[in-house]
């Protein structure tokens, strides 16, 4: 089991930033697509404090997310693995910025406390933890 560990690990971050890149940031364009949402995916915004552009700050943190994934997933029986990917993504993630990340910015969660950001926070993340499942289960296959 600790042989396989870093193996693990790196396949967990490279699912989770593929997760971002080919499922998160996909919801986001079709939201933004259909007119539901002001910003566009894989956005070159620089993010405070070093100015990387948005996506590539979301695919290193995506990647973060997938490792502690796949922890997890690892220790969940294999019928209920794609649940708890997708749940994962889609509560925990938005729970943590909402409790965790916006109040070291400074930063009010009232505004994303609405039942429509809800809704699109809940979708886009568990968007997330489906393809982080999804490359998780390719990577197992390839790589062992």
């Amino acid at each position: 089991m600790a042989s396989s560990l870093p193996r693990t690990l790196v396949i967990g971050f490279i699912a989770g930033a593929l997760g971002v890149l080919l499922f998160h940031q996909i919801v986001v364009l079709i939201f933004y697509a259909a007119g539901l949402i002001p910003f566009a995916p894989y956005s070159l915004a620089p993010t405070p404090p070093l100015g990387i552009p948005r996506f590539l700050s979301d695919t290193f943190w995506g990647g973060v997310w997938g490792i502690l994934l796949v922890l997890l997933m690892s220790r969940v029986k294999a019928a209920d693995r794609l649940w708890v990917a997708v749940v994962f993504g889609a509560i925990l993630l938005p729970l943590v910025y909402i409790l965790v990340v916006l109040p070291l910015k400074g930063a009010p969660a009232g505004p994303l406390l609405a039942p429509m950001v809800i809704a699109f926070a809940l979708i886009v993340n568990g968007a997330w933890g489906l393809g982080t499942f999804v490359f998780w289960r390719l990577g197992r296959r390839w790589l062992g």
